[in-house]
């Protein structure tokens, strides 16, 4: 349907197409790890970018047949229903989903510091191993907020426009360009920046 556009794959790298504004950026397989073990939670993750930002995106859970999708400006749904991003507004109340750095990658340390803080100040943490399903269950309302440190473009890119479609807020935790830091926070508007200042104190704890 689209010849022209490039990709962005995380098995084969970016493989540029005529049309240079616009390129798919794919994860076949997110949550390689649980799905070799038999964990029944990995995805598929499919997103567009234009001029370096994401329109589209969709992400189907094959085990539970839950498609997640989204179009800029037109909204985030699973299967047939609307998507918001939860209500509360009190950190204390929130469950939080996370992604944990895996031996060889990461700053151990760092990560510790942060979690050791959103465990102390929240009702609980989940750590599922699919960074597509985390933020698109934050575009669902399942989780409250998200953050991970070192994520690749192919990880988030359709969760991305999940969250903002859904009236979340997404951004960079650290400085510079989310696509490129990987470090990435996602919640609802009330509790975004709280739960910000807390990471961010957390991080600044541990350097």
């Amino acid at each position: 349907a689209r010849p022209n556009f490039g990709f962005l794959m995380e098995e084969s790298g970016p493989s540029p197409g005529r049309d240079t504004r616009h390129r798919w950026i794919v994860d076949p397989l997110d949550g390689t790890t649980n799905f070799l073990h038999g964990v029944p939670h990995w995805a598929i993750s499919i997103g567009l970018e234009e001029d370096g930002e994401m329109i589209a995106g969709l992400i189907y859970h094959p085990i539970a047949d839950e498609m997640y999708f989204a179009e800029n400006g037109g909204g985030a749904y699973l299967n047939d229903r609307r998507l918001r991003v939860p209500a509360r507004r009190k950190l204390e109340e929130s469950l939080i989903g996370t992604g944990i750095p895996f031996r060889g990658h990461g700053d151990h340390p760092r990560y510790l510091k942060t979690l050791a803080a959103v465990i102390a100040t929240t009702t609980g943490v989940r750590r599922m191993g699919v960074a597509s399903l985390d933020l698109a269950y934050v575009a669902a309302g399942r989780f409250d907020g998200f953050w991970e440190f070192g994520l690749k473009p192919w990880d988030m890119a359709a969760g991305l426009i999940l969250v903002r479609e859904a009236g979340g807020t997404v951004a960079a935790l650290s400085d510079g360009n989310l696509m490129e830091s990987g470090d990435v926070i996602a919640a609802n508007p009330p509790l975004y920046q709280p739960l910000r200042e807390l990471l961010t104190a957390a991080v600044a704890a541990a350097t």
